[in-house]
């Protein structure tokens, strides 16, 4: 039981983490702005991070389904202290899916050599036109 609480206490800690690292590489950030590929890097550590955090809760929350699924099916555990499963392990089972699925696609977003970013194309250079010229 002291596992499971500690478990889900680092699967918090390591999300919120995730959250802040992950902030920093999204595209519409200032941080990082002038090097694109540290920029995708934070982000697909953030995902890595992300998807340490979702094994934890998964973890957690099997291992505890399982105390249950073995208490309930012991003879020898009296009839009115059997719990069952309740709605706080399918929302765990619910949570460590979505923050396993979230930090998977933040690490599918790996960075290239070059920059991910499309290339700029510089306007062509045109003689001025006749409306402009000054007299």
């Amino acid at each position: 039981m002291q596992a499971t609480r500690a478990l889900m206490v680092a699967s918090i800690l390591l999300g919120l983490i995730a959250s802040f690292v992950a902030m920093i590489g999204m595209k519409c950030m200032k941080c990082l702005e002038d090097d694109e590929v540290k920029k995708m890097r934070m982000a697909v550590l953030g995902g890595i991070i992300f998807l340490v955090s979702g094994f934890a809760t998964l973890v957690a929350t099997s291992w505890y389904g399982n105390v249950i699924a073995q208490e309930f099916f012991n003879p020898y555990t009296p009839v009115n202290t059997r719990f069952e499963f309740g709605p706080a392990l399918f929302v765990g089972w619910a949570a460590a899916s979505l923050v396993l699925l979230g930090g998977a696609f933040l690490c599918c977003s790996c960075p290239r050599k070059e920059t991910s970013y499309p290339p700029t194309r510089p306007y062509p250079k045109s003689a001025p036109s006749a409306g402009k010229d000054y007299v």
